[in-house]
């Protein structure tokens, strides 16, 4: 075993400037999680049925990032005492990364359900790869945390050295496997929402390049108190740029392929499909008469008549006049 003496990082003590800055680090990433949500939230109509687990992917992750950024600037602010002029850790410092690892446990694997969600991959292929994917994102997170944070407090090298090269076979297969379902689906898709998702993946998997090597800094220096401060911002900055800019456009790239298969008449949409002001597809409601009376009533906006379902077929042809203009109609 080749333990490093100096302190766990969690128990260093930190200057003024230094703990300003991992304090305005986790407030602005907690702050940008939330608004993330916010935004997804009061978005999740304006994507199409085919494409919204990416949405509820992404709320789920920004919901759970939120909360762990919570617990983080708490555990922050309560887990230092300033004395003399500097910050002295106490007994609750110890707990002032104690989230992140369970948190990137379940957000990680949601961040390739909400890729593979707009990608064309369908059946038992897209069953497949997402179980794979999914697993392999949460092996290649619980073995980084048995390296960084079990073993000897994350100070034994040769453990931090073979843990990670363990969870460094998952990552490789996550980077295969997804860059491969990517390129498979991109041929089916229009162009703009090709390079929205090319964008989105590059994006996604330059960010998880962080964690590595954020990881692998104690393997080859000191963990002094400005590499503490420079693991949290960049922590901090990478779970922003993953979740938030990669979820944005995933956002897009669903919106582009809902307008997409509006035009082309494969399905339906309530409303015009709006991006940067350009309108990309008009609301298509389904044809009246395929659907059943009370539904029929509810897209009307009526209640629905007291008759039963004979009456309803007899009077097919008439809600079929009176229908909402479909996708067939439009061409």
């Amino acid at each position: 075993m080749d333990v490093v003496d100096t302190p766990t990082p969690e128990l260093q003590t930190m200057s003024l400037g230094l703990y300003d800055l991992v304090h305005f680090a986790l407030m602005a990433a907690g702050f940008a999680l939330f608004a993330y949500f916010l935004y997804n939230w009061a978005s999740r109509g304006e994507v199409g049925r085919r494409y919204r687990p990416a949405v509820h992917a992404g709320l789920c992750l920004a919901a759970i990032a939120t909360v762990s950024y919570l617990v983080l600037f708490l555990k922050w602010d309560s887990g230092f005492t300033l004395t003399d002029g500097v910050y002295e850790p106490n007994a609750e410092a110890r707990f002032t990364g104690s989230t992140r690892y369970p948190d990137w446990a379940v957000t990680v694997p949601l961040l390739t359900i909400e890729l593979l969600a707009v990608c064309s991959l369908a059946g038992r292929r897209a069953r497949n790869l997402r179980a794979t994917t999914v697993a392999a994102a949460f092996l290649m997170i619980l073995t980084g945390y048995v390296g960084s944070q079990l073993v000897a407090d994350g100070r034994d090298r040769t453990a931090l050295v073979v843990w990670g090269l363990i969870s460094t076979a998952f990552f490789v297969y996550l980077y295969v496997a997804l860059i491969g379902a990517v390129r498979a689906s991109l041929p089916h898709m229009g162009r703009a929402a090709a390079v929205s998702l090319r964008n989105a993946t590059i994006v996604l998997l330059a960010s998880f390049g962080v964690y590595p090597l954020v990881y692998a800094i104690p393997v080859f220096a000191d963990v002094t108190p400005a590499w503490l401060a420079t693991m949290q911002v960049a922590y901090s900055a990478a779970d922003v740029i993953a979740k938030v800019g990669f979820g944005l456009l995933i956002h897009k790239v669903a919106l582009l392929r809902t307008a997409e298969d509006v035009r082309a008449g494969e399905d339906t949409h309530p409303e015009p499909v709006w991006i940067s002001n350009v309108h990309e597809s008009d609301g298509v409601l389904p044809e009246l008469a395929r659907v059943s009376t009370p539904a029929a009533a509810t897209i009307r906006g009526e209640h629905a008549p007291e008759h039963d379902h004979a009456h309803d077929h007899d009077h097919g042809d008439g809600h079929r006049s009176g229908a909402t203009r479909t996708a067939s109609d439009r061409g």
